[in-house]
């Protein structure tokens, strides 16, 4: 039995990669294409614009993971049923639950492998491309550490503690300087939010540095024309290159601060879900081989995956749009478009038992 588990195991492995490998290319090959229409600004080229899609498929390849699963478990499976192995199999005693299993032991590696690439892989990949092509867009040099965000706008140094939004600071620290490195002023900003083009600050405290002395001075508000886009601040806190950790995190901070964290903890409720869709779609193939797709050519059962794979993306894109917009319960919106797949493949797998 452990011999045949192996061979399934394999089999529905092996799809799953091929599947993965091409829709991932196909993202990027479309990716590339959008990109190419930004070279040209700044110092950004088509160099440039080839390494950020190569650093953003990884996020591509989490997001179309599922879809993979679903396509290569089909196509696996479906070759074993072609050549009547799966027949075999049951004629020598093998149930489908058991084929089920060895199927689901397959995707409890696919699992792992979702769980590396999307908390430790993809998010720091695509931040690396976002902040890249900011860099080369729009000039402006970047970096994230444990103190906040930090950026150079000309002369100036800025650093930002807390970010509720792209457009909603706080804690701002700006530090300008002369062409001969020496501090000019020193900036406090209790808050700042963004106003058509400028950036206006609030509870300010200032110091002049020159060389008769330090003077200081506070400001109820004061406009800010930094060159600092909200763009680039918003790569910083976009849900989809924060890990689950980092949106746990940053979901208590936005409630802390009475912000509306509905977009993030949907973000991070299809992340607790996504590794468990993986066995889900692995589970949904076997009885659907065993059913519909039993004697149907490899085209067929790729035109199968590939439809019920794109109406479960619509309906996962469906379902957590209407969690912002409508106030569903993000885990419900989640959890519904797997739970209904799943409910699928139980009705073929009783149907077909």
């Amino acid at each position: 039995m452990k011999r045949i588990e192996r061979y399934i195991g394999f089999s529905v492995m092996l799809n799953i990669l091929l599947a993965l490998f091409v829709l991932v290319t196909l993202v990027g090959f479309v990716t590339l294409l959008d990109e190419m229409e930004e070279v040209g600004r700044g110092d950004y080229r088509a160099a440039d614009a080839l390494l950020y899609v190569l650093l953003v498929l990884p996020r591509g390849a989490y997001e179309l993971f599922p879809v993979a699963v679903l396509l290569g478990s089909l196509t696996g499976l479906g070759t074993l049923a072609s050549h009547s192995e799966l027949t075999a199999m049951r004629a020598a005693g093998i149930s489908l639950a058991q084929i089920i299993g060895a199927a689901l032991k397959a995707g409890l590696v696919v699992m792992l492998l979702v769980v590396l690439l999307g908390e430790f892989v993809a998010p720091n990949s695509e931040r690396r491309a976002e902040v890249m092509r900011a860099e080369k867009v729009a000039q402006q040099i970047t970096l994230k550490s444990q103190y906040g965000f930090w950026a150079r706008d000309g002369n100036a140094y800025i650093n930002i503690r807390y970010i509720l939004s792209s457009s909603e600071l706080k804690d701002i620290y700006i530090y300008e300087f002369h062409g001969n490195r020496e501090l000019k002023v020193a900036t406090y900003a209790g808050s700042a939010v963004y106003r058509q083009d400028h950036w206006l600050l609030r509870d300010i405290r200032q110091s002049h540095f020159t060389p008769e002395g330090v003077t200081s001075e506070t400001l109820e508000s004061a406009a800010w024309g930094s060159m600092l886009n909200p763009e680039l601040i918003d790569i910083v806190v976009r849900p989809s290159l924060l890990p689950f950790w980092g949106l746990y995190q940053y979901i208590r901070f936005m409630h802390e601060n009475g912000q509306e964290a509905r977009v993030y903890e949907v973000a991070f409720w299809g992340k607790v879900m996504t590794p468990l869709l993986t066995l889900v779609m692995v589970f949904v193939s076997v009885p659907i081989v065993f059913g519909v797709l039993r004697s149907v050519g490899v085209g067929q059962r790729i035109f199968v995956g590939a439809l019920l794979g794109l109406a479960f993306l619509l309906l996962s894109k469906a379902f957590a749009n209407m969690a912002v917009v409508y106030q569903l319960n993000p885990l419900f919106a989640s959890a519904f478009p797997g739970l209904l797949l799943f409910a699928v493949g139980l009705w073929f797998a009783r149907k077909h038992h």
